[in-house]
């Protein structure tokens, strides 16, 4: 390990607590708006009653078995894409990785429709095939990138993901051609995203794998910083480059694919909240990784907001809110980068 390596190691900045306070704030704001703004508005005093199970009856079968499972979910799943997102991206050393373009969300919702398709209804099991989606997917991109250019480059990787992505997505419209209407909807809801039918045991099974995967990636950071510092430097710290970085890959594909598999294709999460969060003041992986988790949930909650309020009683896509916010913010940073 040479000099330089260590200072560079040992000059990573600190987390920003700024961020977090302003963070913190932001997610019960939208958290509260969320529960409160609807077809039928609730004040904030009557939505802490129907929390408790106090008031009117009608009022807290609103709040809690409607809105505050709607809300969380929408909450879980912008974290883990978020977190998901910051993870590729360090692993890729490309801040326009993400889970979306990557095409691991569309190898999950590939999974998760097939094990519909043949009448797999179990929630568990179709989570467990969104996860085998996303690994297949993930191999498919690898295998691409290997073959085109002889090594996994990262340019190469979000190429070779936005192909398995588009095939994805097309796969899905053929295995479902011949389906009744009603489980058109169901694609409409996989291709696009929505937490309009969000559960508390969705809720649930999303939070139970944001905690592990979320906290596999949070405990492996330090790789991710060593990763960030390029083959050789990571190489010289003792690190197998190769098998850590297929390591962190897998996971963080994973956690998109449970994302997927609680609330269907939502991009572009992946790629705004981590830059986000490094332009707030995160460069350590671990603070970059919470930070952008937090401004994940806030995200995604606002967007859900949006979806169920601009064009009410009509439920916008969610996945559609956030590629209005999410492409423009791409085609930026591609020029930036260009530049």
């Amino acid at each position: 390990m040479n000099d330089d390596v260590r200072r560079r190691a040992a000059q990573l900045p600190t987390s920003p607590w700024i961020a977090w306070g302003i963070g913190a704030l932001l997610l019960i704001l939208v958290l509260v708006l969320g529960l409160s703004i609807g077809a039928v508005p609730i004040a904030t005093r009557d939505i802490v009653d129907a929390l408790r199970g106090m008031g009117e009856p009608s009022t807290i079968a609103i709040v809690r078995d409607l809105r505050a499972p709607r809300v969380l979910l929408a909450a879980l799943v912008g974290a883990g894409l978020a977190s998901s997102g910051g993870a590729l991206q360090g692993t890729l050393r490309n801040p326009l990785a993400e889970p979306y373009l990557l095409g691991v969300s569309g190898g999950a919702a590939v999974g998760a429709v097939t094990a519909m398709a043949f009448g797999v209804v179990q929630p568990v099991l179709v989570t467990a095939c969104a996860f085998a989606g996303a690994a297949i997917a993930t191999m498919v991109v690898t295998a691409i990138a290997r073959v085109v250019g002889g090594s996994a480059d990262t340019k190469l990787l979000l190429m070779a993901g936005v192909v398995v992505g588009a095939f994805a997505n097309a796969a899905i419209l053929v295995a479902l051609a011949d389906a009744p209407p009603e489980r058109l909807r169901g694609a409409l809801f996989w291709m696009m995203g929505s937490a309009a039918d969000a559960t508390w045991p969705a809720v649930a099974r999303c939070a139970g794998a944001l905690l592990l995967l979320g906290g596999i990636l949070v405990w492996r950071a330090r790789d991710l910083d060593v990763l960030s510092l390029g083959d050789e430097p990571a190489a010289a710290l003792g690190v197998d480059v190769d098998r850590v970085s297929r390591q962190l890959f897998l996971v963080a594909s994973w956690l998109a694919a449970a994302t997927v598999a609680a609330a269907g294709l939502i991009g572009f999460v992946g790629l705004v909240v981590p830059n986000l969060a490094r332009a707030l003041g995160a460069r350590q992986h671990r603070s970059m990784l919470l930070i952008s988790a937090l401004y994940g949930a806030v995200l995604l909650v606002a967007a859900d907001l949006l979806a169920r309020t601009v064009r009410a009683p009509a439920d916008l896509p969610l996945g559609a809110v956030t590629a209005l916010i999410g492409v423009p913010f791409f085609l930026l940073r591609l020029r930036r980068m260009a530049a």
